[in-house]
């Protein structure tokens, strides 16, 4: 996957924003103003953070060596995926949709309502 299929496929999904709020080169995802994947726009292939279900984040970086514990992130909570690495892509856009709904399932009423 690209960075501009990165890009596509997650601003398909609904409430979502896309943001440079730490410096010109840090892309960030948001649902509802909440980060659910980040990545570098000049460095790409070095990784894209997304959230993960704790245990799950385990099972993944276990199974696939393109799934790296989180880069300057809360380790337990996010995985650092290498998307030009080999990862089926079909692989790659189910933890997208992972982070995506483990976002937005903690969302407000008033914010759900919304998206």
């Amino acid at each position: 996957m690209h960075i501009e299929a990165l890009r596509e496929y997650c601003l398909a999904k609904p409430g979502t924003t896309e943001e440079l709020p730490f410096d010109e080169d840090t892309l960030v995802f948001k649902v509802c103003g909440k980060m659910y994947a980040l990545c570098s726009i000049n460095e790409f292939e070095n990784g894209i953070a997304l959230k993960c279900d704790p245990e799950h984040a385990v099972i993944l970086r276990e199974q696939y060596v393109q799934i790296k514990p989180g880069y300057h992130m809360n380790k337990q909570h996010w995985n650092t995926v290498l998307p030009e690495a080999g990862l089926p892509e079909q692989l790659l856009k189910s933890l997208i949709d992972d982070s995506y709904a483990l976002v937005a399932s903690k969302l407000t009423k008033a914010q759900k309502l919304t998206i």
